[in-house]
């Protein structure tokens, strides 16, 4: 699959997102080893620590659905900037993707960037040790 093919769907769940407090939209479309696209938007809430981030919300419905081997990420959010993910979504995507892993960003202006996990987020904590 196209990183291209990819943003249009992340830029469709863009559309399904739940945001009346901030109006930041964001959709998300995960691509994995079987070739199966997961997808997830941001559901935001009144208690902000409950919100849920769009690329988050695609990993738990991917691992929940036994899903492995992520290839790359597709973001797409309202504004014109080009986004990057949250810091919380950078560690939680390092606990299951690779350092080569590919997220793909895209904003409103139209622009898209990609990135690997491992320049978004250098320093990832490991749970190497903890086990």
């Amino acid at each position: 699959m196209t990183d291209n093919e990819l943003i249009k769907i992340a830029d469709s769940m863009r559309e399904k997102s739940y945001a009346p407090y901030s109006n930041f939209r964001v959709g998300a479309a995960l691509l994995c080893g079987d070739g199966s696209v997961i997808t997830g938007c941001n559901v935001e809430n009144i208690s902000f620590g409950a919100t849920i981030c769009a690329e988050r919300t695609a990993f738990v419905k991917a691992i929940s659905e036994g899903k492995s081997g992520f290839i790359k990420l597709a973001i797409s959010a309202s504004g014109g900037e080009i986004p990057t993910p949250c810091g919380i979504c950078r560690q939680f995507m390092s606990e299951f993707a690779y350092d080569n892993f590919k997220v793909i960003c895209k904003g409103d202006g139209g622009g898209c960037k990609a990135y690997t996990l491992s320049s978004l987020m250098p320093h990832s904590f490991k749970a190497e040790g903890l086990k």
